[in-house]
């Protein structure tokens, strides 16, 4: 039988041993890199944060405190990875901008479509905000509470239901998507 997510957390503080730590690499990797990718739009770099991310955590692993919420703990470094990556990369592009360089990355033109669907999904999430577009992503993609998201990310209740709200009406109005279905 599969251990349970607290029982690994407590042997690999306990025996330092990595292996109890790799079962749970195992379990969430695939989680918190496609969450890094929906927020990034950029998976090379998505794969490095992950990988910063479960270094990071076995590093803090004895500060976790409650190992069944394993999960939402490796998220939230993850999410942290992220705001860091993004402000070292903001330093770096005015800094580049400073100096005259070209920026490396253009904006592209996103044209409207009615057929929008999971292939525009890096396209439709680009045009939100940073902190939109992780409510969303972990709203929809990893069915997070509103709660839930604002533990994850410090963000408080009203602002997470406000980001969400605020996502999905940018999206349906930049992708001629109409008014959500109500039922």
């Amino acid at each position: 039988m599969e251990s349970r997510d607290g029982e690994l957390v407590a042997r690999a503080i306990a025996t330092g041993n990595p292996a109890d730590y790799d079962e749970l690499i195992r379990r969430y990797q695939s989680d918190v890199r496609n969450w890094l990718r929906h927020l990034t739009g950029e998976p090379s770099r998505a794969d490095d944060l992950a990988q910063e991310t479960f270094i990071r955590a076995w590093e803090r692993l004895h500060t976790i405190g409650d190992g069944k919420r394993f999960k939402a703990w490796i998220m939230k470094i993850a999410y942290n990875m992220f705001l860091q990556s993004s402000r070292r990369q903001g330093r770096e592009a005015r800094l580049a901008d400073a100096l005259g360089r070209e920026q490396l990355a253009t904006e592209s033109h996103v044209t409207p479509s009615r057929d929008a669907g999971v292939a525009d999904l890096p396209r439709m999430l680009a045009t939100l905000s940073q902190d939109e577009r992780a409510a969303m992503v972990l709203c929809y993609a990893y069915g997070m509470s509103h709660r839930e998201i604002t533990e994850l990310t410090d963000m408080p209740l009203g602002t997470v239901k406000s980001h969400i709200r605020r996502g999905a009406a940018r999206i349906r109005d930049r992708f001629d998507l109409g008014s959500p279905a109500h039922g």
